[in-house]
């Protein structure tokens, strides 16, 4: 497993030779605890992953995210929306088919937003995480940790992208303010 920083690339060939098949993003996240007079209570914050299918000219092709929870296509599944971040591990994965993946489409970009307007102020221990799931038991290839405390609603965090006949995973980072995936397409066009 790699600990990935901001800007940091990594090619998803496999030891040995190979490529990967089956990837899935992990996103976790945990509310900060806020109180008074030594009472501590975390509130629920809602943060929402998301996945863009974008092709070689830049154009959004397809999405996975919880109002579409699969792409049009399959090869891209949400697996459901996360409304708090409470408990250990994942809150919320998006798995992904490889070789299903269109030809067309070259880039995967994973997004985190936070629907109900809390900004990440409100978050500590976030991170997303890339796992081969095509193994009987997953094995973590890299986890990249989202910068926290900050007045940003979400953040562009990481994209896959063809590299020759593979996949390269790049840690983006990049903070950022909006509802949905759609408020976030300006700071994703740079990264493209």
């Amino acid at each position: 497993m790699v600990n990935l920083t901001k800007g940091q690339k990594l090619s998803l060939s496999k030891s040995g030779g190979g490529e990967l098949t089956r990837v899935s993003m992990g996103l976790g996240w945990d509310a900060v605890a806020k109180g008074f007079l030594g009472r501590k209570k975390s509130i629920d914050v809602d943060l929402d992953a998301s996945c863009l299918l974008f092709d070689a000219s830049g154009q959004l092709v397809d999405t996975a995210w919880f109002q579409q929870l699969r792409s049009k296509d399959g090869s891209v599944t949400h697996t459901g929306d996360n409304l708090t971040g409470e408990g250990e591990g994942d809150d919320e994965v998006i798995v992904v088919d490889l070789p299903a993946v269109p030809a067309r489409v070259t880039t995967l970009v994973f997004t985190v937003n936070s629907f109900t307007g809390q900004d990440f102020s409100s978050v500590q221990n976030a991170y997303c995480r890339l796992l081969d799931t095509a193994q009987p038991q997953a094995v973590e290839l890299a986890r990249y940790e989202l910068t926290g405390a900050g007045s940003h609603t979400a953040q562009v965090m990481a994209k896959l992208s063809r590299d020759g006949s593979g996949w390269a995973m790049t840690a983006i980072g990049q903070p950022t303010s909006g509802r949905t995936f759609r408020d976030l397409l300006p700071a994703i066009t740079p990264h493209l």
